[in-house]
């Protein structure tokens, strides 16, 4: 997955400002609450105005871009991929995101059964039967994009709100690599 907009966006990681200086006093952390009231509210506005697919797309798109800023800014891309993915496990354990695990990994065809415990954007949930991590869907896809110039498809396939105690994301190139 790639956007319609690609690398076209107008964020820049400076967008962010300078997190020090304008919160001396409270520092960087977050509540998960705070954080999941804006996500939730967000989609739904955007599901009211357009509809909860086009929330969940939109919900992808920013993740997307997100991932790969994430990827840009924060990890060593010149690092092989059991390298990269180690930087990854801890960054994104250390910045209370997610603990993520590789389930199953082939590096040829760069196909992955990946879980994310502790998932900052589900777990606790209540049960709702559907998968609701669209932003990480597009957030693992934009990582995989800055990391290797390749288009991704990530799918949730469990979900802490389907039920599950841990989010499994399918992923797969866009277009099987040719030899």
């Amino acid at each position: 997955m790639i956007p319609a907009f690609g690398e076209n966006y107008r964020f820049q990681w400076e967008d962010l400002g300078d997190i020090e200086l304008g919160r001396p006093n409270l520092g960087p952390q977050l509540p998960v609450l705070v954080y999941r009231l804006a996500q939730y509210t967000l989609r739904e506005a955007i599901a009211q105005r357009y509809g909860d697919g086009a929330a969940g797309d939109i919900l992808r798109e920013a993740g997307w871009i997100a991932g790969r800023e994430f990827c840009l800014h924060i990890l060593n891309r010149s690092q092989p991929l059991t390298a990269f993915i180690a930087q990854l496990q801890t960054q994104l354990r250390e910045l209370s995101i997610g603990v993520l695990r590789v389930e199953r990994a082939d590096p040829e065809s760069l196909a992955f059964l990946l879980t994310v415990s502790e998932d900052l954007d589900c777990s606790g949930l209540p049960i709702t039967g559907t998968t609701v991590c669209d932003y990480d869907e597009g957030f693992i896809a934009g990582l995989l994009y800055a990391y290797t110039g390749l288009s991704f498809s990530v799918k949730e396939i469990n979900c802490w709100a389907t039920g599950d105690r841990t989010c499994r994301f399918d992923v797969k190139l866009d277009q099987p690599l040719t030899v």
